[in-house]
């Protein structure tokens, strides 16, 4: 049997999973997107050339891989098909071929974007009126990703495969249209969506949608029969799990390995490693939770030097010190099998560097696994343990031997605090920019 691998955030996303994908993707055959949207970006650079892909799996840009998207994923027609015609203009091979998409993927239309808009849109006109601050705004991308998977679970969503009976899919596609824009205009009195315009749009692209879908888990179920080595993507990160995240400030799907099973159609037993990405720091877009957040010259630092935007909607990541409370409890949740440490090149120049090694309640009390509640996580505070740091650059360093020794020592005192190896340290944003003390998929 190949090893299969799976690839996952252990933060709230950005962790740098894309680069590690794209960095492995030559000694593996296949890799496959499980869960997300394009409301997440993987930002590749090759020879100074950055890529960012959110919906075709990072591997893409080696000729060999067929990019599987599992019926996890959630896809906008239209922003699938203008990835494809991106890296297709760069030369990249035969992708259309190359590309599964499982036909039970929930397809995202443009009445799933107006419902996402206006809900943030009233949600922030209710919190400047509401002093009594009782709202939740997620601070989601706009991008339709909550309202479709709410369809899925309904049982009202449309999905790829239903494009194959046409007119059955144009009754439907009406009842949804109608659905929503009775809740647009008479709830969020909003615009509404035109059907005519949805309609025409999805027909257009119809046969190359259809000309993209297979029986996904027959076809990895071959491929595992056949010794194939298989990478499995995440999207986001662990603490934006619908189910484990810093709820409700997540995700509307399961970021976590679990989500593979469910989101591809393969079994446990298929899975031979896990690899959490993290960064040497901490980072997360939107609200919610954040105990080791900064709001000072560090934060400046994080934010500049490691170039702090997010990669699909270009907002400024909120930065602060690694956790290891945190990381503690994706490893239990993820089973994970060693971690990849990225941004190490982030951190050269600090005189100090910080871990959090535990919370301290507002009694005082300190405890070391994460809370419940969003209250219960607003009212703790890190406690840190603090680490010499280092004058050297740690840029585009590829051996471990060569890194400064307050660097080396930094890794040693995680990968101790964790209890899991640390395989892998990124140095830059290069493919190449890395150190590998084992890689698993040779």
């Amino acid at each position: 049997m190949g090893k299969n691998i799976i690839i996952i955030g252990t933060q709230w996303g950005d962790e740098g999973k894309g680069k590690i994908i794209d960095l492995l993707s030559p000694n593996v055959n296949y890799i496959v997107r499980y869960q997300g949207g394009h409301n997440a970006g993987h930002t590749l650079v090759v020879n100074n050339k950055k890529t960012v892909l959110h919906l075709l799996p990072s591997g893409l840009l080696h000729n060999h891989i067929f990019g599987v998207i599992g019926n996890g994923v959630v896809i906008s027609p239209r922003d699938l098909l203008n990835e494809i015609r991106m890296l297709q203009k760069q030369g990249i091979y035969n992708l259309q071929n190359r590309i599964m998409i499982s036909e039970s993927s929930p397809l995202l239309l443009e009445y799933h974007v107006a419902m996402d808009q206006a809900r943030e849109k009233r949600l922030h006109s209710v919190d400047d009126n509401n002093s009594n601050g009782n709202t939740t705004i997620i601070g989601t991308t706009g991008r339709g990703i909550g309202p479709v998977y709410e369809d899925k679970v309904a049982r009202r969503g449309l999905r790829i495969g239903d494009l194959k009976n046409i007119q059955l899919f144009s009754v439907n596609l009406r009842k949804n249209v109608n659905y929503y824009n009775f809740l647009l205009s008479n709830y969020y009195h909003s615009k509404v969506v035109n059907y005519d315009v949805i309609i025409k749009d999805i027909l257009s692209v119809r046969d190359d949608l259809l000309n993209m879908i297979q029986d996904i888990p027959n076809t990895l179920d071959i491929a595992m029969k056949n010794d194939k080595k298989i990478m499995f993507e995440g999207a986001q990160g662990t603490f934006l799990d619908i189910d484990h995240g810093t709820y409700p400030y997540v995700t509307s799907s399961n970021s976590i390995s679990g989500g593979v099973c469910s989101g591809v159609g393969v079994g446990p037993l298929a899975i031979d490693y896990i690899l959490g990405v993290t960064k040497c720091y901490t980072t997360r877009v939107g609200f919610g939770p954040f105990p080791t957040e900064l709001f000072d010259e560090i934060d400046l630092h994080f934010f500049n030097i490691g170039k702090e935007l997010g990669s699909s909607t270009g907002r400024r990541r909120r930065t602060g010190w690694l956790d290891i409370v945190a990381l503690r409890r994706c490893i239990q949740i993820n089973s994970l099998s060693a971690l990849c440490m990225t941004k190490l090149d982030v951190l050269d120049g600090l005189k100090e560097i910080k871990i959090c090694i535990a919370y301290k309640l507002s009694n005082g009390t300190q405890i070391t696994c994460t809370p419940f509640s969003v209250d219960e996580w607003n009212n703790l505070s890190p406690v840190y343990k603090i680490l010499p740091g280092w004058l050297g650059s740690t840029v585009g360093v590829r051996s471990f031997n060569l890194l400064p020794l307050e660097a080396k020592n930094y890794i040693l005192e995680i990968e101790s605090m964790v209890g899991i190896p640390i395989d892998m340290i990124s140095t830059g944003p290069e493919r190449n920019d890395i150190i590998i003390l084992n890689n698993p998929c040779l």
